[in-house]
């Protein structure tokens, strides 16, 4: 085999875990002696980077769609379960194949195809983890100047330093470090957040909250697909690289529950407060969408602000770290050549300059933020349903080797996958629209097969402004139906070509050591 049949993916020093302060794991197989983990050791990291004070924030965003509290509350519950629950069953492909999301998703579109649904994957990273350290600069801005110590370009250039060097510093030593570090976190910020929690609950507002009309069906739809893709689904592309460190043997339901409730918990209780908040105080959901932390600052006591400002810090860091150590991953299996923690380091380069263009120059955060999710979120979502459909027709865990080798029993292109992803993501982005257009200019191409089936109708305003008419622009129907339809044609699609995947797989094929994998690689064999 030549040296183009093979992904070169593994660059030199990725083998199994090395002695020493920086872990050198990359994108290859994690050895049988380093499956350690059990599955309540998920709940740990995905409890500690879902905790953030940020969740209250999304009260105001889900209000914002025109419902009651108590539809509020039902889009909260089932669309924060949801999400995680799809990160719970991607978590799975983990323990079978033990190695990163993004090279497990080589099984369904190819060792080759997967680089198109890869760099998706990464961008949505990327975005994610640039949004948590702006959000955590943001916070310690305006906390500073409450607080009369400063204020300025001064405080916003440090702060960038400091949040964007401690979230590539940790992410640079690795999964062991990372368990650790959340494991503190977890405590720590929960803990403090409950506190906080406390002190807000006493300004809440019964009587604002229930006189609150109730909306339509499809302004629930549209605060469910936005909660869906501000939670789980954002995760979905980095839902296996923790449970790859399981037990080849460690029970699929266990790992489901414990990724599901560890994401999820934190989440939902922190948008009903979010949502008891925004109801009662119209000012309080007015200065979210520029300073979603910093908002909340204006409800607490001067006392606390600075032990909330920590927290708040430290909770949006734990995200932060868990997604830059995943796209470091990702950026791995798109074919870099460097070493995990230089891919870290790259993708915390990015990061630091995303920060910089939004905490300096941009004049608002919910727009772009908005923008983002929705756009990133169609070809997401459809990629989460062909992962999750490809995961339920397999009966035998992943072959290794093949992941790894263009040649190997997942070959280079999977064009069904490939031709599914690129139709449902057209199909999604015709179904949903940019809501903001003054903010994020760029995207309102969005929305195009709304008018076509009669579901709504672009329309201008005196000023020359675009908007829509109708309930089901706002909906953002594109998501779901991405997800669905995705899930649907490959589950039906591709039941023969997975059979004909695993047709004389061997027990020897599936277990491949990260050793085998390398030396097979370097042999041509």
């Amino acid at each position: 085999m030549s040296d183009t049949d093979v992904d070169q993916g593994l660059p030199p020093g990725q083998g199994s875990p090395q002695p020493g302060l920086i872990e050198q794991q990359g994108i290859d197989v994690i050895d049988e002696p380093a499956r350690t983990a059990r599955p309540r050791d998920l709940f740990m990291p995905w409890f500690a980077a879902n905790v953030s004070v940020f969740g209250m924030s999304y009260g105001a965003f889900v209000l914002g769609f025109g419902i009651s509290f108590w539809q509020a509350m039902a889009v909260t519950l089932i669309g924060v379960v949801f999400s995680f629950l799809v990160c719970g069953i991607i978590a799975i492909a983990g323990k079978k194949g033990s190695v990163p999301t993004m090279v497990l998703s080589r099984a369904a579109f190819g060792v080759d195809g997967q680089k198109l649904p890869g760099a998706l994957g990464w961008l949505t990273s990327i975005g994610w983890e640039t949004t948590l350290t702006i959000l955590a600069t943001l916070a310690t801005v305006t906390i500073f100047d409450k607080l009369g110590w400063a204020h300025g370009t001064a405080v916003k250039i440090l702060a960038t330093i400091v949040i964007a060097g401690t979230i590539v510093a940790a992410s640079v030593l690795g999964y062991h470090v990372i368990m650790k570090l959340q494991s503190i976190l977890t405590w720590v910020t929960g803990i403090a957040t409950i506190v906080i929690m406390a002190i807000t609950l006493p300004k809440v507002d019964w009587s604002a909250v229930t006189a609150l009309p109730a909306g339509s069906a499809a302004q629930m739809v549209g605060a469910l697909v936005m909660v869906m893709t501000g939670f789980g689904l954002g995760w979905t592309n980095v839902a296996a690289d923790w449970s790859r460190y399981q037990r080849r043997g460690a029970s699929s339901g266990a790992i489901v529950f414990w990724n599901t409730f560890g994401g999820s918990v934190a989440p939902v209780v922190l948008v009903t407060v979010g949502l008891l908040l925004s109801a009662s105080n119209e000012t309080y959901a007015g200065h979210v969408a520029g300073d979603p932390i910093g908002a909340l600052a204006d409800l607490l006591p001067t006392w606390i602000l600075l032990i909330f400002l920590v927290v708040a810090v430290l909770s949006l860091i734990s995200g932060a770290v868990l997604g830059i150590y995943s796209s470091g991953l990702t950026l791995l299996s798109l074919g870099v050549k460097v070493a995990r923690p230089v891919a870290a380091l790259i993708d915390g380069a990015i990061l630091t300059a995303g920060t910089i263009v939004v905490v300096f120059f941009a004049t608002d955060f919910l727009g772009p933020f908005q923008s983002f999710l929705i756009t990133l979120g169609v070809p997401l979502a459809a990629w989460a349903g062909i992962f999750c459909a490809d995961l339920a027709l397999r009966r035998r865990p992943y072959d290794t080797l093949s992941l790894f080798r263009r040649t190997g029993r997942y070959g280079r292109f999977d064009w069904v996958s490939l031709a599914t992803l690129v139709v449902c993501s057209v199909i999604g982005w015709g179904l949903v629209i940019n809501q903001f257009a003054a903010d994020a200019s760029w995207n309102n191409w969005q929305g195009y097969l709304l008018e076509p089936l009669g579901l709504g109708k672009r329309v201008t305003d005196e000023s020359g402004a675009e908007s829509w008419d109708g309930n089901w622009p706002w909906a953002n129907l594109g998501v779901l139906v991405s997800l669905v339809l995705g899930f649907v044609v490959t589950y039906l699609a591709r039941r023969g070509v997975v059979r004909r995947q695993e047709a004389g797989q061997t027990d020897t094929d599936e277990n491949a050591t990260a050793a085998e994998v390398r030396a097979a690689i370097e042999a041509g064999a």
